[in-house]
């Protein structure tokens, strides 16, 4: 299988044989992601034996193909929704509004009140404004305060734009109580694709800090939402997920207890490793005698599905049927006309260098923040296609 270099081995291909042989025997006239069932079942089933106590809420903003969400009820999986449509998704694939949580702060106060007629009682707020939203649309529910995380040792940090400080989040506990709200806990997000267990420390320390504060404080704390970060495999070492869960658990149980409600909402780490894209080269070429790398135009890019190559923080691994002849670095591209639509370039890719325009490319490990990051229709292109099996 290819990597880029300096990664360990991928994910054996024997375990994604179901994928494999699948799109072995399709033609496919646009970009595909492929996602496996089974795979997704067996990664949830991992994760729960290590997160034990700890509510498995889904982040369907992951991937929210439909088979999905109904397995994963079957499962008896909890769901985070960041929109009225993730909320009426999961509803119409058999999850109990109880199961549910809005988990993001920024909400339009109809959908708060719509989520509220369907039963839902458990919505995230980290401004003044938000808890006044919901207290006026959803009397009485339950709510948690998220909290901004400035130490992160992840590979896409979050960080900026959601969750407040230690201060803000106790006043809003307060003032939660004020309007009528159950103030039950905080939430945070430790960055996506944490890659290690042990690089949670950090962000658990300054958390529990906060914690102990609102305590301190007087308030009554029962639930904690520790988020995702979750990792797949891009190329770099990361723990099994039942071990990287099992200790992250240990490390939140150290510091917060063993008797507080914990939710946890691994998205990416859950599906991604389920999900196979299959793309096609569009173009080999270089930009004069002189140039030290190719170029390699793939029919899929920033603005069809690849939007996490941003800052070149996500490195999908690649695989062709050429993989045997000698490698050469190349500069990675998608089809559209955006001068921003480069995938790879301060880092380039190794790939075949007999690599030719109608090549078939597999993408590795992209059943997560793909298909829903897909533009409509940018520059004709069609959106990313999705086959369930």
């Amino acid at each position: 299988m290819m990597h880029f270099d300096g990664a360990v081995a991928s994910t054996p291909v024997a375990t994604l044989s179901r994928l494999d042989n699948y799109i072995a025997a399709r033609d496919f006239d646009r970009p595909t992601l492929v996602m496996d069932l089974d795979r997704v079942a067996d990664q949830y089933k991992a994760l729960k034996s290590g997160l034990g106590r700890a509510a498995i809420h889904y982040a369907v903003k992951a991937n929210p193909a439909r088979q999905i969400i109904a397995r994963l009820v079957d499962l008896g999986c909890h769901f985070d929704a960041a929109s009225k449509a993730e909320i009426a998704l999961c509803l119409q694939e058999g999850a109990r509004p109880c199961d549910i949580s809005f988990g993001n702060t920024i909400k339009r106060a109809s959908d708060i009140a719509w989520a509220h007629s369907e039963g839902i009682t458990l919505f995230a707020a980290d401004a003044h404004e938000e808890l006044e939203k919901i207290a006026a649309h959803a009397p009485g529910a339950s709510v948690y305060i998220r909290l901004i995380v400035e130490v992160s040792m992840a590979d896409w940090p979050l960080s900026r734009k959601f969750g407040c400080d230690r201060d803000m989040a106790i006043t809003l506990l307060s003032y939660a109580k004020e309007l009528g709200l159950n103030p039950v806990g905080m939430s945070f997000h430790v960055g996506s694709q944490t890659r290690q267990a042990d690089m949670w420390i950090p962000t658990l320390d300054a958390m529990a800090a906060i914690w102990h504060a609102a305590q301190d404080a007087g308030h009554t704390l029962s639930m904690l939402d520790i988020g995702g970060g979750f990792p797949a495999f891009y190329g770099e070492a990361i723990d099994a997920p039942a071990a990287y869960a099992s200790k992250v658990m240990e490390l939140v149980t150290a510091r917060f207890g063993d008797t507080v409600h914990i939710m946890a909402e691994p998205g990416r780490g859950m599906v991604a490793e389920a999900g196979v894209i299959v793309a096609e080269v569009m173009l080999v070429s270089r930009k004069s005698d002189r140039d030290m790398h190719r170029w390699v135009y793939l029919d899929i890019g920033r603005f069809s599905g690849l939007a996490e190559t941003e800052g070149e923080a996500i490195r999908y691994q690649f695989e062709t049927a050429r993989d045997d002849d000698a490698m050469g670095p190349c500069v990675m591209a998608g089809p559209s006309c955006d001068s921003a639509d480069v995938l790879y370039e301060k880092r380039p890719v190794q790939l075949p260098m007999t690599l030719k325009a109608g090549d078939r490319v597999l993408i590795r490990n992209t059943g997560a923040y793909t298909s829903t990051y897909s533009s409509v229709c940018f520059n004709g292109f069609p959106p990313l296609a999705v086959e369930v099996i």
